[in-house]
């Protein structure tokens, strides 16, 4: 069983940085790429980035190269996703997942993460 809870969201101005933090709660975490997601109003979920816990390899997608980081502290079963000079378009719920690993060590399709916590909300306004 995995349980995942998001927090540090919030109302910011654009331009503005954010750490989104998700504290993981698991057995082992071992086989696990650890993801965030975002949902705009009106759109659908899509990744942002992800993080293979066994080696802390990364990924991104490619509108969020440059202004986000993702990061994990293993010892405190964490997820981090750093935003930088956040724009408006950057509203959304923002979910963290995790992906148990079998060929494919990240998965951009939100079907295939087996585990949600409830998200954090981040609006940003000009």
């Amino acid at each position: 069983q995995v349980k995942l809870l998001e927090s540090g969201g919030g109302e910011v101005q654009a331009g503005a940085s954010l750490r989104l933090s998700c504290v993981v709660s698991a057995d082992t975490l071992t086989a696990y790429t650890m993801g965030w997601f975002r949902q705009a109003p009106g759109k659908e979920r899509e990744i942002v980035a992800a993080v293979k816990w066994s080696n802390g390899g990364t990924y991104y997608t490619d509108s969020v190269k440059g202004r986000f980081t993702i990061s994990r502290d293993v010892a405190a079963s964490t997820v981090y996703l750093d935003i930088a000079t956040l724009k408006p378009e950057d509203t959304a719920t923002y979910n963290c997942a995790a992906l148990k690993t079998t060929t494919s060590w990240v998965d951009p399709r939100p079907s295939s993460w087996g585990h949600w916590g409830p998200g954090t909300q981040v609006t940003v306004f000009s």
